[in-house]
């Protein structure tokens, strides 16, 4: 969490125009992931957490952006011949041999 608050102002708590604090990184992230892990809408999150739905969108779009940031370049990449190699032998040993060229059934 910590990570995506550095990365994103939005989910730091900070004073709004009446000097009212706005909602923790922990209010903000929880229903996001409730809505990830769960597959709940934003009107069922909204209603437990007590968030407008508006705030519960906005804050799934900006975890969001800020995931795909932080880690395309390390996760969301083509797999090296190193990462296919080990890949291909975890996948020998749990009983699926040849588990790549089975993902798009061309092989």
């Amino acid at each position: 969490m910590s990570v995506v608050c550095n990365h994103d102002p939005y989910f730091v708590q900070k004073d709004d125009a009446f000097n009212v604090l706005s909602l923790l990184p922990e209010q903000k992230i929880t229903p996001v992931l409730q809505m990830l892990a769960y597959g709940a809408s934003a009107d069922q999150v909204d209603e437990i957490t007590r968030m407008g739905e508006t705030i519960v969108l906005e804050s799934l779009m900006q975890f969001c952006s800020a995931i795909e940031a932080l880690y395309t370049n390390e996760y969301f990449r083509k797999p090296t011949p190193r990462d296919m190699r080990r890949l291909l032998r975890k996948g020998e040993m749990q009983g699926f041999p040849a588990m790549i060229g089975s993902i798009d059934c061309m092989h």
